[in-house]
């Protein structure tokens, strides 16, 4: 056993030496909301029309500041070939969409003339039919639309603070730590729900890590040492994609607020 540990030990010091030589991958992961309202959340943020001059320029502005950390790779919340397939279009000139894989993902990287966008999303399900069941048959239904009240909350500020702020506002915003803690507090109360070996929190907690944990794998498959990475992705999954990035050896979490426009 004494062998074994050692032996376990010596694999370790060898990997930290190995990962110390390499020069490290500068990630940031810069939360959003929706623009194009596709209504596929279980609240959903209003967003305003990104196409008028005025929110054209916000966005630009927003592109300018992140260009600052000098990205050598930008990944969106788009499966693989559609980002590819897309990315090429947009060089071409079909920016039509208000989508913030393109108005923020595209534009960064057609502004520093980047060959390519990474779509790193995956499917995932979500099982919040058993855990409503489950809070309804065990007089937890209040408490749990208390917690889905206090979502919609969240979301209807990111639609009301689009009409005082730029979209650059809006993104330093919802990035801070105070409404990282808010949006992530309805799975952290979800753990509350279940009993023995009935547990439907923890299941739908158990789905949403399996999809995060595939979203930062495909992350880290396209990366390389050196690189700087910027990663456009919803509110929802910003406080997980951050925790896997600064816990893996040979990465470097860089906080955005830096870079984004008031």
């Amino acid at each position: 056993m004494k062998r074994v540990a050692l032996l376990a030990g010596l694999v370790s010091l060898t990997a930290g030496q190995a990962f110390a030589e390499e020069p490290p991958i500068r990630v940031m992961v810069v939360g959003t909301y929706h623009f194009a309202n596709p209504g596929k959340d279980l609240h959903n943020a209003k967003a305003v029309d990104m196409q008028t001059p005025d929110r054209q320029a916000e966005l630009q502005a927003i592109v300018a500041g992140l260009a600052r950390f000098a990205p050598t790779v930008v990944a969106i919340e788009w499966r693989a070939a559609p980002a590819r397939d897309g990315y090429a279009a947009y060089l071409k000139g079909d920016r039509r969409s208000s989508n913030e894989g393109v108005q923020l993902g595209f534009r960064l990287a057609g502004t520093l003339g980047l060959a390519q966008v990474h779509g790193i999303d995956v499917e995932g399900t979500f099982p919040f039919d058993p855990l409503n069941t489950w809070a309804t048959a065990n007089g937890m239904s209040e408490r749990l639309a208390d917690s889905l009240k206090q979502t919609a909350s969240l979301t209807q500020s990111i639609s009301e603070q689009q009409q005082t702020h730029s979209i650059g506002g809006v993104l330093k915003w919802i990035n801070s730590p105070a409404v990282l803690r808010q949006s992530d507090a309805i799975y952290w109360d979800m753990l509350r729900y279940g009993r023995a070996d009935d547990q439907p929190g923890a299941a739908l907690n158990a789905a949403w890590a399996a999809r995060n944990y595939g979203i930062c794998a495909r992350l880290t498959q396209v990366l390389k040492p050196g690189d700087r990475a910027v990663v456009f992705y919803g509110l929802g999954h910003v406080s997980f994609l951050r925790h896997c990035v600064a816990e893996i050896p040979g990465m470097e979490l860089v906080d955005p607020a830096p870079y984004l426009p008031d």
